[in-house]
């Protein structure tokens, strides 16, 4: 059993953030969704994007760090997206022993940090053609993880769709992708658990 923090996207607690933990405690794993928003939800990427101008990074950031502030070490921390960020925050502070992202990875100098914490094992999920993909972004944070010799997965789904793991975004979704993406998700997660306690 391995303890999980998962972080939703910029639209909020939707069903495909619900989905992934169903399938996280369904495989025996015990899963916190961090709600970062008061339980607001958004269809729309604008509007939602406005919402997080107006709170902030900086107190998403802290919201994030308190919402994982009482698990124990070892934990893993997922997202999607903007929560793909949050997760990777919430890692390089050390208790981490995993981080499970989806469609997101942030250069760690926009974090304000300089190396990835090595013993903190990385799994990145995205869409080839996802009209929000940072390459560049993906490439600088990959870069920096594995210099620091800790264990990188990364996996490309021939697919469009930004958030393709959420069955309510029906532009979006694709099934065959999110079924492949939660059997590597559920390896990665047991891996972690299985882990000796640092």
């Amino acid at each position: 059993m391995t303890q999980i923090a998962l972080f939703h996207s910029v639209l909020g607690i939707r069903p495909g953030v619900l989905d992934g933990a169903e399938r996280l405690r369904a495989a025996g794993h015990q899963v916190r969704v961090v709600d970062q928003y008061d339980g607001r939800v958004f269809d729309d990427y604008e509007e939602a994007g406005a919402h997080v101008e107006r709170v902030g990074f900086p107190a998403l950031m802290d919201a994030a760090l308190q919402g994982v502030a009482d698990l124990s070490d070892g934990f893993v921390a997922a997202g999607f997206s903007n929560g793909a960020g949050m997760a990777e925050h919430v890692a390089l502070q050390g208790r981490c022993a995993g981080v499970l992202m989806v469609s997101g990875a942030l250069p760690l100098a926009m974090l304000g940090a300089a190396a990835w914490p090595p013993a903190v094992r990385v799994q990145l999920h995205s869409a080839e053609d996802d009209p929000m993909r940072h390459r560049e972004w993906d490439d600088d944070f990959l870069t920096t993880a594995r210099a620091s010799g800790a264990p990188v997965e990364v996996f490309d789904y021939p697919v469009s769709g930004h958030l393709f793991t959420d069955p309510s975004l029906p532009g979006e979704y694709d099934a065959p992708a999110t079924e492949l993406l939660w059997t590597r998700a559920l390896v990665f997660c047991d891996r972690v658990g299985a882990q000796p306690a640092r």
